[in-house]
C-alpha cells in the first residue's frame, strides 16, 4: 500500500499499537487477585486480552463478564489499581523511530483510542513520544467509541485534513471497522493484542504489519 498524493496523516490506536500496556493492565488485575489471597497469574494469560481493557483483564482474573453481578464494583477498583501502575507503559520497539520518520516525510500523526480521557491524557502527557502528536482522541472525547467512525472524524478535524487523506493503524477488528467507515485506508498491527479468536484475514484491512517500522516499508512499496 503506497500513500497517494493526498495522504497527509497517519492515525494510530494506542494500546497494542503504539504502547505495550499489557504488563500494567495485567498487573492491576493481578494485584486485585493477590489482595484477595488468590494466586498470581502469569502475564501470558492477560496479554491476549489487553485490548479489551477492564473487561478483558477482569475476565481473566475473576472469570466475570460485564453483565454479571459485581462487575461494576470490580471495574471501579481495577481503574484505581491501573492508575497506580499505568505510567510504567513503554512504547513498542520502533515506534519512536516510526513517528520521527513520518514527521520527516511531512506526515501528521495522531492517536484515536477507546481508552477514556481519565487515563489517556495523563499517560500521553507523561511520555515524550506524544509531544509531536497533533491529535489525541479518547474513547469519551466524542459521544461515540470505535467501531463508530466519529472519533476518527474528530481526529481528522483536529489535524485539519480530510478523512480520506488519513491512514489508520490498529490491532483490533473494531479499529479496522472504524477506519473503513470513516473512509480511511486501514492497516492491521498484527504485533498487538490480537486476542485468541482474531482472524485478521477477515478484517478486510488494506494491509497488515508485523512490527511498527514495517509501516514505513509498506508506505514505500510501489
Amino acid at each position: 500500500m503506497k500513500p497517494t498524493e493526498a495522504t497527509r496523516a497517519v492515525l494510530f490506536d494506542l494500546d497494542g499499537t503504539l504502547i505495550d500496556s499489557a504488563p500494567d493492565l495485567g498487573a492491576a488485575a493481578d494485584r486485585m487477585r493477590t489482595d484477595r489471597g488468590m494466586p498470581s497469574l502469569p502475564l501470558e494469560l492477560y496479554r491476549p486480552m489487553a485490548g479489551a481493557g477492564a473487561r478483558g483483564m477482569l475476565g481473566i482474573a475473576f472469570g466475570i463478564a460485564p453483565e454479571d453481578a459485581g462487575f461494576e464494583a470490580l471495574r471501579d477498583e481495577f481503574f484505581i489499581k491501573y492508575e497506580e501502575v499505568m505510567y510504567e507503559a513503554q512504547a513498542f520497539d520502533g515506534v519512536a523511530e516510526l513517528v520521527a520518520a513520518l514527521g520527516a516525510q511531512g506526515l501528521l500523526w495522531g492517536v484515536v483510542t477507546n481508552k477514556s480521557k481519565r487515563f489517556t491524557e495523563p499517560l500521553t502527557r507523561a511520555m515524550p513520544l506524544f509531544t509531536s502528536a497533533r491529535a489525541i482522541v479518547s474513547g469519551d472525547t466524542t459521544p461515540f467509541a470505535k467501531p463508530h467512525p466519529e472519533p476518527l472524524f474528530e481526529a481528522a478535524r483536529r489535524l485539519g485534513v480530510a478523512p480520506g487523506d488519513c491512514i489508520y493503524v490498529g490491532d483490533d477488528e473494531r479499529d479496522i471497522l472504524a477506519g473503513r467507515a470513516a473512509g480511511m485506508r486501514t492497516v492491521a498491527a498484527t504485533y498487538g493484542y490480537m486476542g485468541e479468536q482474531a482472524d485478521v484475514a477477515r478484517w478486510d484491512a488494506d494491509a497488515a504489519i508485523d512490527s511498527p517500522m514495517a509501516l514505513l516499508q509498506l508506505l514505500k512499496q510501489a
